[in-house]
């Protein structure tokens, strides 16, 4: 317990640091980063050959991605990375097939597309975000929503936790868990709320700020349960140990993956400020 708590009092302000006070380009290199870590050990996980090259070329799509969001051809650069990664892949699965051994199954081909094309395109949301007016506040909603519903989820699971097992993906979660997890949010996107109108003369729409916590914050549970899935089919207890007490890159970003997108399309639907 003590080393994760060291080791997030150590990497909590890093990653902020870096999405509010880098310059664009330098916010878009660290989510480079992170979601080519990411999709390594998704790869490694579910035991993706590594003498085929698969690797090298699911990291390249994923890097790329957040990259060409920043450059504001994101769309063209995700397209072109896809295609490229797709032939990659599948002249690799045929060679392999052709030489009639280590055939590569199709369900490796569609985790290498699933991480490196939907999970940088679903964390460049976090790029997108920061490039958006008012960006250095607009990108803190779906951290807010990744990291504090986590945290709200836990101490209601740990005070208030009876109904356990509601799900096998992860049996020692409970109903109150889940349900402090959703209310957190929404109680720290209001505070957020606060901050932003008394600190900053932001007129602030707070019931749109309380749909982003409360649609954000359930998205950010369902992002957690998927990911769990993921590990528990492929027979794992984290995606890796880059980070003490925390797994991998993967295991700290799994809800984000799915909170950054969500928010994104919420803002640019309904603007609270």
């Amino acid at each position: 317990m003590l080393t994760r708590i060291l080791v997030a009092l150590i990497f909590t302000p890093l990653f902020l640091g870096g999405l509010l006070f880098l310059p664009t380009a330098g916010t878009a290199v660290m989510i480079s980063a992170i979601v080519a870590g990411a999709s390594f050990e998704l790869l490694r996980a579910a035991k993706v050959p590594r003498d085929s090259g698969m690797y090298l070329c699911t990291m390249l799509s994923a890097a790329v991605i957040p990259m060409g969001w920043w450059a504001g051809q994101g769309s063209l650069v995700t397209l072109a990375a896809a295609v490229a990664l797709m032939a990659a892949l599948f002249f690799t699965a045929i060679h392999r097939y052709d030489q009639g051994e280590h055939e590569i199954p199709f369900e490796k081909v569609m985790i290498c597309l699933f991480g490196g094309l939907l999970v940088p395109t679903f964390l460049s949301s976090l790029v997108r975000l920061r490039l958006m007016e008012n960006g250095p506040f607009v990108v803190l909603l779906p951290v807010i929503c990744a990291f504090l519903t986590d945290v709200g989820a836990y101490f209601a699971g740990v005070f208030l936790g009876k109904h356990r097992g509601i799900t096998r993906v992860s049996p020692n979660k409970s109903l109150e868990g889940y349900i402090g997890g959703i209310l957190s949010g929404c109680v720290f996107m209001l505070i957020y709320a606060v901050v932003l109108e008394k600190c900053f003369g932001f007129a602030v729409n707070y019931p749109v700020m309380a749909l982003y916590g409360m649609a954000g914050s359930a998205i950010t549970e369902l992002g957690d349960l998927s990911f769990s899935l993921i590990k528990r089919q492929c027979g794992v207890k984290d995606y890796g140990n880059l980070l003490p007490g925390h797994g991998g890159m993967m295991d700290r970003f799994d809800s984000m993956t799915f909170a950054a997108p969500t928010l994104l399309v919420l803002v640019q639907l309904l603007q609270a400020f």
